[in-house]
């Protein structure tokens, strides 16, 4: 049994004036093919589709050449045409030209917004199936952020979403997805699938399933998969900053060759989600950011610490509203991680900057002639290069430069977006706990997997700029072209019966 292993992936925001290019793609250890595409995310989905497809006698995984996320992560805007042919394209070939498949595997998120391409994902299927024919099974892993609509099934016959975010079930949806691809070659299982598009644009920065109302949307999908054999509910929470027709919540429901059973779950989930429209919506406390920061600082007065302050907007990574408020309110013993400054770092390792050097410079804000109001503007910091090290976070991040200045401040300098998930990603950088009362940081959700549920923070603010930046929550502020925020929800009172 031979199954073909594609991954491509990026999640987009396309209100970014930076595109996504063929280059971003590349770097050391990407694009990877064979035994090196499915050594990657030993923990994620390909390490879960790896892990069980193997336990199978006589399964043979042929890892064609794909690329890994980009270098930018998720702080660039659209993929180009040319990055989106060219890497589909060799995969394509490498499919066309290999032995015959008896199944495909797809590791997608959902996100990936094309110049010209308007559903992407399922433009993949389409090519793949174009090319492998009606018989072979395709099988696809995605984001709960994916904007997928039902356009995906009509090409792929297999679809397995993450349900937490957090996304602690990467791996097993990548179990999952082995597990009934081989069960589908073998024709036990004959997929039978129904998906309902709901118009709710909900910005991400609500979506935590660590409570309710989000988690009671997981509970609802895991009692069904649990009452019913054979079923899989897939609950897509939409990525409201690509500009796609695609975009909003979905529910996404498989089933063992009972499309009745399929649309009844489906339908339950979709009207469930309706009625608690208002509650998903509004789920957490966002600060303005004065107010945050103040917050912050009586937190620390009244023994509350470690807070953590996280800038939930900045999709870029050079955004300088957290760091400017931090400076103007004179916090101490602050750990800010990270402001990307790609050109700045560029001319001090250019220089051969060290530990020990003085450092005076304007970090952040807009790069070259950009306009990007959401960056904010450069901001000078003064103090002293602590250290210059390679970034911990993966995917190509690059050498990040920490500054020590006020008092017992540190700023930490990378060249792109990065979302600190982990304490230990700081830690890493030989850093030390105790050396800081407040960690702020970019990030929605993500961080809670290190700084919440890992038990590390007492007091955890979410806070925002004073304008309706792309990143922010007020959706309805951003330019869109290709979808109207005022036939979603809450901009709208859209018509919407599951029957």
């Amino acid at each position: 049994m031979r199954i073909a292993v594609l991954q491509f992936t990026h999640e987009t925001v396309t209100f970014l004036p930076n595109d996504t290019t063929r280059d971003d793609f590349v770097y050391p250890g990407s694009p990877a093919s064979g035994e090196a595409l499915l050594a990657t995310d030993p923990k994620g989905y390909m390490g879960g589709f790896v892990q069980v497809a193997r336990e199978y006698e006589g399964v043979d995984l042929v890892g064609l050449t794909a690329p890994l996320w980009p270098r930018t992560g998720i702080g660039s805007g659209w993929v180009t045409q040319d990055a989106f042919e060219h890497f589909l394209g060799v995969m394509l070939a490498e499919l066309e030209a290999g032995a015959q498949f008896d199944g495909v595997y797809l590791a997608l998120h959902g996100a990936m917004a094309v110049r010209g391409v308007p559903r992407p994902e399922a433009e993949i299927a389409r090519r793949v199936r174009a090319i492998v024919g009606p018989d072979v099974p395709i099988a696809a892993t995605f984001d709960p952020h994916g904007n997928e609509d039902a356009e995906f099934l009509h090409h792929a016959d297999l679809a397995f979403a993450v349900k937490y975010f957090p996304h602690y079930d990467m791996h097993l949806q990548g179990q999952r997805a082995a597990r009934m691809l081989v069960r589908t070659i073998r024709g036990s299982f004959r997929p039978a699938h129904r998906t309902i598009s709901i118009p709710i644009l909900a910005p991400t920065v609500v979506m935590w399933t660590g409570a309710s109302p989000w988690s009671d949307l997981v509970q609802r999908a895991l009692v069904w998969e649990a009452r019913e054999p054979d079923v899989f509910v897939n609950v897509f929470f939409g990525f409201p900053w690509s500009d796609v027709p695609d975009a909003g919540m979905a529910v996404q429901v498989l089933t063992n060759g009972d499309p009745d059973l399929a649309d009844r779950v489906a339908r339950d989930m979709a009207a469930w989600t309706w009625r608690h429209r208002a509650a998903l919506v509004s789920s957490v406390a966002i600060h303005p950011m004065r107010d945050g920061v103040a917050k912050a600082s009586e937190a620390v007065r009244l023994g509350e610490a470690p807070v953590v302050l996280a800038d939930y907007s900045d999709r870029s990574g050079r955004a300088t509203w957290l760091l400017t408020e931090v400076l103007a309110q004179g916090l101490e013993r602050t750990l800010i991680a990270t402001v990307a400054s790609p050109a700045l770092l560029d001319r001090l390792l250019a220089g051969g900057v060290k530990a020990g050097d003085p450092f005076d410079a304007e970090v952040g804000g807009p790069m070259g002639d950009e306009t990007e109001p959401s960056a904010g503007i450069p901001v000078r910091v003064t103090g002293t290069v602590q250290a210059v090290v390679e970034g911990t976070t993966g995917r190509g991040a690059g050498t990040w430069l920490s500054v020590a200045f006020g008092r017992g401040n540190l700023l930490v300098l990378s060249p792109f977006l990065v979302q600190i998930m982990e304490p230990a990603e700081l830690w890493d950088l030989g850093l030390t706990p105790e050396d800081f009362d407040v960690v702020a940081i970019k990030s929605r959700v993500h961080f809670r997997r290190g700084f919440d549920d890992g038990g590390y923070a007492k007091t955890i603010l979410l806070v925002e700029p004073p304008e309706p930046f792309v990143g922010t929550v007020h959706l309805d502020a951003l330019p869109y072209r290709h979808l109207k925020p005022g036939d979603f929800y809450p901009y709208g009172e859209p018509a919407f019966d599951v029957g």
